[in-house]
């Protein structure tokens, strides 16, 4: 970092020539640092490196850090209760590995906690052993060859039916937490040595995978990727109930993004909630319900739902037979000779039908105008998603019309994240604002939105323009400072939108009050 201090060419060639000179300049250069330290310099780094407001703090676990994570939880137990660190992650798993709550009712009841983990102290006797001459397996009812399977409960079972049994639980049923003796009713728990001894090893190692799979599930602070083929895990300490007020989005070591709260794909700026509920409204019926209400009409005297197929505005209910104006919904008795042109607006019996269906109306104006906005951006994105092969064929173009090499025209590779990314943020957005109060920050928060989809599409504009070859440059730099801009004006969303849910400041509609 530059300060104010002299250089070392500047002190080498001055005339400073005793140590009372010397003495004196670096007194000099101190005061000279200090003040520079003062301008406040510094702290625009601290600001540049500081977390923003839609960020959480995670790290990757790879699957050896998991196995890794689970032996030193299984040693340390050991130590305290003074078992193997075999018996100790027996003991673990049965209790989710929570090690506090563990030792504690360990130290109460030990033997209780034992045979809920199908652990014995004493029995030492070996689970596998010759089948005696009058053995008969209860299973197969054959015996007298081969070996058995034994375990403290005095159930006895030929070897062939036990690895069938376990290997089904295993492969099949998925159980790896607390798979019982065979016989019925029997609680106890095939231990783990004995399941390695029994069934084949390519058995047993989808055994291990799934205690894998069972110990992230049973911490609250990981969640695996969800992407396909990915097999890290995701540390995540945020507790789950300020999920309804940040959205804990998370990026995999593969690169996947997605949300550390409900596993889905990134959804910033919604929360948890919010996004559940939208995509229950999308998916349900609701809506179809929604175009009935608002498309037709109810029959005031039996209910039935009419739809309007002819231009008369007399209408008659083929169930009951009665008689109204489609207009006004009041009794076609009341219109007289007025047959074609309904002047009875202001008629009181027919107020409420008319509130009623315009409320329907504009209700679903007023989805549809959101929803059909969440569905372009998802439809964007997806093309911008081919925009990669086009962009890469661009980019070899662009590579051999000019002087450029492969790695100063990775800006369009670059442009094109940039460009999906921000596609699906302002898609939810949509889904934010439809669930928001008509107020002023609705107004702000809408402003920034359209802010950002101006900046979007102007990028996009420019990633499908043709390549010029006299305009190579120009059209870089144009990318690059639209990219730029674009990123700034997402983070700009998302600041505001996360500074707006920490603070409360967003009011929802009585459908989401909860959040």
């Amino acid at each position: 970092m530059s300060t104010g201090s002299m250089s070392e060419d500047e002190f080498i060639g001055s005339d400073y020539d005793d140590d009372e000179d010397l003495n004196s300049l670096d007194e000099e250069s101190d005061m000279e640092y200090e003040q520079t330290e003062d301008i406040g310099f510094s702290d625009v780094v601290t600001d540049k490196q500081r977390k923003k407001a839609y960020e959480v703090d995670f790290t990757v676990q790879k699957l050896q850090d998991i196995q890794t994570s689970q032996s030193s939880a299984a040693n340390h137990v050991a130590g305290i209760l003074g078992v193997t660190p075999e018996q100790a992650t027996a003991l673990l798993r049965s209790y989710k590995w929570n090690k506090e709550r563990l030792v504690e009712r360990y130290m109460d009841n030990s033997q209780e906690i034992l045979d809920k983990a199908g652990v014995d102290l004493t029995d030492t006797r070996p689970r596998v052993h010759n089948q005696t001459p009058n053995f008969v397996c209860q299973i197969c009812f054959d015996g007298g060859e081969g070996t058995a399977v034994k375990l403290r409960c005095d159930h006895s079972y030929c070897s062939d039916c036990y690895q069938m049994y376990l290997t089904q639980k295993i492969t099949e049923e998925g159980e790896c937490r607390s798979i019982t003796c065979p016989a019925v009713n029997c609680k106890v728990v095939v231990d783990e040595p004995t399941i390695k001894e029994v069934v084949e090893p390519h058995v047993y190692a989808r055994y291990l995978e799934l205690q894998d799979r069972a110990y992230v599930q049973d911490l609250d602070a990981l969640r695996w990727c969800p992407a396909p083929g990915c097999e890290n895990a995701v540390e995540c300490r945020l507790p789950h109930k300020s999920f309804a007020s940040i959205v804990p989005t998370v990026q995999c070591a593969c690169g996947f993004r997605f949300c550390f709260g409900c596993g889905l794909g990134d959804h910033q700026p919604a929360p948890c909630p919010l996004v559940k509920m939208w995509q229950k409204k999308c998916a349900d019926d609701s809506e179809t319900a929604n175009w009935i209400s608002a498309n037709t009409k109810e029959c005031g005297k039996c209910q039935s739902t009419i739809e309007k197929n002819g231009g008369c505005n007399h209408m008659t209910c083929r169930k009951c037979k009665y008689e109204f104006c489609w207009v006004c919904m009041g009794p076609w008795s009341e219109h007289g000779n007025n047959w074609y042109n309904c002047n009875r607006y202001e008629e009181s019996s027919s107020t409420d039908a008319r509130d009623q269906q315009a409320k329907s109306r504009a209700s679903l104006e007023r989805y549809l105008h959101y929803y059909n906005r969440f569905a372009n951006h998802e439809h964007s994105a997806k093309l911008d998603r081919d925009l990669y092969l086009k962009t890469e064929k661009k980019m070899e173009e662009m590579q051999r019309t000019s002087d450029l090499s492969w790695i100063e025209v990775q800006f369009l590779k670059k442009a094109v994240d940039v460009l999906t990314s921000c596609r699906m943020t302002l898609r939810w957005t949509y889904a934010f604002a439809f669930y928001l109060v008509r107020n002023n920050m609705t107004e702000l928060f809408e402003d920034n939105q359209r802010d950002l989809e101006v900046a979007v599409e102007a990028l996009s504009e420019l990633l499908e323009k043709p390549i010029e070859r006299e305009k190579i440059a120009e059209l870089r730099q144009q990318v690059l400072d639209k990219t730029v801009y674009v990123g700034s004006r997402r983070e700009v969303v998302l600041e505001d939108t996360a500074k707006g849910l920490a603070e409360g400041r967003w009011e929802f509609n009585s459908n989401v009050g909860n959040i």
